[in-house]
């Protein structure tokens, strides 16, 4: 059976190396990458497909939020941290 839901990247349940990518993101660029995900994707995607994504392909998350790379994100994180 399957069963599709609607849920904003803000509430979804991110799983292994994603979730770890998913804290150093803020709410704002988390809203930034489900925009640029509606457009991409129309008909959704899948919750494996949307982890994936988070978990492996972390420079394309990046180049969306206008950083090289993913470590320049969490470098950021950390000097607003500290």
């Amino acid at each position: 059976m399957k069963i599709t839901t609607e849920t904003s990247l803000r509430h979804f349940e991110f799983w292994s190396g994603a979730a770890d990518r998913v804290k150093i993101l803020t709410w704002e660029q988390l809203d930034t990458i489900e925009s640029i995900l509606e457009d991409l994707y129309p008909d959704g995607m899948d919750e494996t497909a949307l982890n994936d994504l988070f978990w492996f392909d972390e420079d394309t998350i990046a180049e969306w939020l206008g950083y090289d790379s993913f470590d320049e994100i969490a470098e950021d994180e950390r000097e607003e941290g500290a």
